[in-house]
């Protein structure tokens, strides 16, 4: 209620992402904020599970059936086994169709969660439905996982940026690839919003305008470490959103892979395999990248048809737009 401002939400706010942000282990940024996305997944298999099996309170409208909660989890869980790896993913079935409703509840309680004490006592309040309907919770906890592995992404990007100005190709080549599988974490998360029904969708996104996806700070910072957009992006509303990281991008000391790259490579150095490797993580990355924004396009035409997006963009036609985009687009590699 107080974070609505002119009739209108922020994204992060109404994501809750400071509160977030806090939560992280400043020690290890890329391991806490990954470990972070796995648990808000978890938490959605919670609370699906115990309103399916009516032991968890929350909002009630328009729960799905028991198909569509199945294959909710089934997802969610993909995701939350390929987080944990381990000991910790060995207990999660890889099916669900043999468990009862009954022991959904019990198989939720196994996953991980949060500590009970110090700061993750405020991990219970990082998600707040503006709405009534039920499927408003998970949409912003996988809105909330998506920030947490782009923040990753972008630290494996800052990464790669000091391995390329240490002289380091094939050091740059790991990071880039470390991104890569991240971002292949990430278009799984669309299988998950796929669930929902897109009369539902619309009727909450009514209640929380303002707040939309193009807002996002950490996918606009990823991108602009990979490289610094050109300037008709610089200068629409992609990073006009976004000025703290636009002020970044334009800053003389920001530095990228791209820029990092070319001066290596003006400067001689390291042995033609090791630019190899490196040209091939950039494009794998590259084309991940497409992929995830092919598919966050079909899903918005699913849900979205013909209406604009939630943050006065055109909707789908703007996705369609933003496809052309490249993050290495000044190197030879990603041409």
């Amino acid at each position: 209620m107080l974070d609505k401002h002119e009739n209108r939400f922020w994204n992060r706010t109404y994501l809750s992402l400071p509160v977030l942000e806090l939560l992280l282990d400043g020690r290890n940024a890329v391991r806490s904020a990954e470990r972070m996305a796995t648990l808000l997944m978890a938490d959605v298999v919670r609370f699906e599970a115990g309103a399916a099996t009516g032991s968890r309170e929350g909002p009630g409208r328009g729960r799905p059936d028991p198909a569509t909660v199945r294959t909710r989890l089934r997802h969610a869980l993909r995701f939350v086994a390929a987080g944990l790896g381990g000991p910790e993913a060995e207990d999660l079935p890889s099916r669900l169709d043999g468990i009862p409703g009954s022991r959904l509840r019990e198989l939720a309680d196994r996953l991980p969660g949060p500590p009970a004490t110090g700061g993750w006592a405020w991990f219970d309040v990082t998600v707040q439905p503006v709405y009534v309907l039920h499927d408003e919770y998970f949409f912003i906890r996988i809105l909330q996982a998506h920030e947490m592995l782009f923040t990753a992404m972008a630290n494996h990007v800052k990464s790669a940026v000091r391995a390329l100005r240490a002289g380091s190709p094939g050091e740059s080549a790991e990071r880039i690839d470390d991104a890569a599988a991240i971002f292949e974490r990430a278009a799984g998360l669309f299988r998950t919003v796929a669930t929902m029904r897109a009369e539902h969708f619309s009727a909450f996104r009514h209640y929380t305008q303002g707040a939309s996806a193009i807002q996002s700070e950490q996918y606009k910072r990823f991108e602009s470490l990979c490289g610094v957009p050109p300037d008709p992006r610089l200068h629409s509303a992609a990073f006009t959103s976004v000025p703290a990281v636009r002020a970044e991008a334009r800053a003389a000391g920001h530095d990228t892979v791209t820029r990092a790259y070319l001066d290596l490579r003006r400067g001689g150095g390291p042995d033609r395999a090791e630019w190899d490797r490196l040209d091939t993580a950039l494009g794998r990355l590259e084309g991940r990248h497409q992929r995830w924004k092919s598919a966050h396009r079909g899903l918005a035409a699913r849900m979205l048809g013909d209406a604009h997006g939630s943050g006065y963009t055109d909707g789908v036609p703007y996705l369609t737009g933003v496809l052309e985009n490249r993050l290495f687009w000044q190197l030879p590699a990603s041409r």
